[in-house]
């Protein structure tokens, strides 16, 4: 068949993504959404792959000065804060942590602005 193209490379991440999903916890639903603007976003399909592949962040891609690792920093942080744990636990779930930076990244770059606003609150007047 002409014009069909298929990309192993693909399906394999689509699956790898659900199979996160499903120990995160996320319903399929929310992961089928997040991998609609991954494939449309081939930077950030390239970093999801590497982590997929290797279970580190490269941290290659960037908005406005903000990496994933940044955004899997803060992602933790909320956790902590609304856990009331000071720290990460073992129950929390760090492929989940994963995802939404994924998400948030891709949020992020739509309006920036609202990102870096959420992930400087709290800061004080001597902190950039």
């Amino acid at each position: 068949m002409a014009g069909i193209l298929y990309d192993a490379r693909l399906v394999k991440a689509y699956e790898g993504l659900l199979a996160l999903g499903e120990i995160s916890d996320e319903p399929k639903q929310w992961c089928e959404a997040l991998w609609e603007e991954l494939v449309f976003d081939r930077e950030l399909l390239d970093e999801f792959v590497f982590y997929l592949e290797h279970h580190f962040l490269r941290d290659t891609v960037k908005c406005e000065g903000y990496g994933l690792t940044d955004l899997y920093i803060w992602q933790m942080n909320k956790y902590n804060l609304i856990g009331d744990s000071g720290k990460n636990t073992d129950v929390c779930n760090k492929d989940r942590m994963v995802l939404k930076a994924f998400r948030d990244m891709i949020d992020m770059k739509k309006d920036p602005a609202i990102y870096i606003k959420r992930m400087t609150l709290g800061k004080g007047m001597d902190q950039a």
